[in-house]
């Protein structure tokens, strides 16, 4: 099976350089230094982790909301407001030689949960991951797109809930 027939979706840099000035719960971003209690954090502008002495913020997202502003989706109730981590300065995106799916690795639990066209919660399902994080990520997202009705994927943390990246379906 090859691997990474479904993107990981970034935050785009339009985005983040509002989330920069105010976030999407309305607060100022508040940069701080990596130091090593922070070093790790999983940067969801550039899906890595923080290495020591970046810039970097913990905002308010919302994933759904800036979706449905893009599809023209109504998520409702749907719609959540979480933490994520980003620079707070230029950032180069995601790696584009990278392989496998950010922030996968043997013995980590996500939620994909996925959402139809209006934005309404569709299925989900646990992964917890093995010895092949990249190929059960890939059979899970098989999976979820195997349903006509599904238009996005969010992975979440979860011992934290937190929102890493979202997949959308491939355009035929």
């Amino acid at each position: 099976m090859e691997l990474m027939t479904y993107s990981p979706q970034a935050i785009p840099p339009a985005t983040l350089a509002e989330l920069r000035v105010r976030d999407d719960a309305g607060r100022e971003c508040r940069p701080f230094g990596v130091d090593a209690d922070s070093a790790g954090s999983p940067l969801r502008c550039c899906l890595r982790r923080a290495a020591e002495g970046e810039r970097i913020a913990l905002v308010s997202y919302a994933p759904l909301r800036r979706w449905a502003g893009e599809t023209g989706a109504e998520p409702g109730a749907y719609d959540e407001v979480g933490p994520v981590f980003i620079h707070t300065g230029e950032c180069p995106g995601p790696d584009p030689d990278a392989s496998g799916y950010p922030f996968a690795r043997p013995g980590v639990l996500r939620t994909l949960r996925r959402y139809d066209a209006r934005g309404r919660i569709a299925g989900g399902r646990l992964v917890e991951l093995g010895d092949d994080p990249a190929g059960e990520l890939e059979r899970a997202f098989a999976e979820a797109f195997a349903d006509p009705a599904v238009a996005l994927v969010h992975v979440r943390a979860v011992e934290y809930g937190c929102y890493l990246y979202s997949v959308r379906r491939e355009s035929a």
